[in-house]
């Protein structure tokens, strides 16, 4: 399989997964019926320390690598603002925001990567590139005024922490394709989470996790969406993105976060939500802007190098 077959397929895989864990957030913290569970910063630090763990004999495995302060200080980047501080804002969001509304903004990510890359990276988007992502935030934000079910609950603090989540996803994702390509995806991904294993620990333990093990009658529940979230959805997933990053570029990696709230409708249709003509035509919009951006804009980029 080429690279870019590869490419396309951890697209499809990453949407689904991560589309599916906005609503394994919630039910962590919340049954069906709305009865709570875990605490927001206790499903966020059992996420931490369940992926973690999994991953911890890859990290041991991995150590070799760490060969000077100058890689370990970009994991400590990438393990931060990849994995732990999003995972708390997330959670904190989902308090006050519906699992849809959190994974349609979570399409800001794109946006501040390019934003990033452009400032910092120097990195430069052609005509078709720049109106695929231009087409894809048009379409996120059509599904977003047309989903009847994403209504907000909570105060602006609960916006703005998904803002502050995606801004953070675009740092970690810079970083891994700028300042550790030499490093394979699951080094990357045990060695980040070995970075923030401990401080998740202190902190679910600090927050009170084990008595709420002990005394929540709907605790199994929780750690059993919570468990799938933290194996499939972080562990697994964050291995298949770095992959992904690896042998593509940071648009088409971030490209994943416009095909997210597209899953995220696709579940709420399986639970009975209702869906119309404008989320359709939104779908497509947002489709149409990732095949622009990451097919037609590469096709553009390959064509240029091959005239001059």
């Amino acid at each position: 399989m080429s690279k870019e077959s590869k490419a396309w397929l951890y697209l499809i895989t990453l949407s689904v997964i991560w589309g599916s864990s906005f609503i394994l957030m919630k039910r962590g913290m919340f049954t069906t019926p709305g009865q709570p569970i875990f605490s927001d910063v206790e499903v966020a630090s059992l996420r931490m320390v369940i992926a973690g763990s999994v991953l911890l004999p890859f990290a041991f495995r991995s150590m070799s690598k760490l060969k000077d302060i100058k890689t370990f200080l970009f994991l400590c980047v990438v393990g931060l603002c990849g994995n732990f501080f999003p995972a708390y804002l997330f959670t904190y969001a989902e308090t006050g925001v519906s699992s849809g509304l959190a994974g349609m903004m979570n399409s800001f990510t794109p946006i501040f990567a390019l934003t990033i890359g452009f400032f910092v990276f120097k990195e430069r988007l052609n005509k078709l590139q720049s109106l695929g992502v231009v087409i894809g935030v048009v379409g996120v934000v059509l599904l977003m005024i047309s989903g009847k079910n994403f209504e907000v609950k909570g105060e602006w603090s609960h916006i703005f922490a998904i803002v502050g989540a995606t801004f953070c996803y675009a740092i970690s994702v810079n970083t891994i394709k700028y300042k550790l390509p030499h490093l394979r995806s699951i080094e990357l991904a045990a060695l980040a989470f070995s970075v923030i294993l401990l401080p998740s620990l202190l902190i679910g333990l600090k927050s009170g996790v084990i008595e709420t093990i002990k005394t929540n009658e709907f605790a199994l529940e929780g750690l059993f969406y919570i468990t799938i979230l933290s194996v499939i959805g972080t562990a697994m997933a964050l291995i298949i993105f770095n992959k992904m990053i690896s042998i593509s570029s940071v648009l088409f990696a971030t490209s994943v976060t416009y095909l997210i709230p597209i899953v995220a409708v696709v579940i709420g249709l399986y639970f009975g939500e209702q869906i119309g003509w404008i989320q359709i035509i939104a779908m497509g919009i947002v489709l149409l802007g990732v095949f622009i951006a990451n097919y037609l804009g590469k096709k553009q980029v390959v064509s240029k190098k091959n005239t001059h």
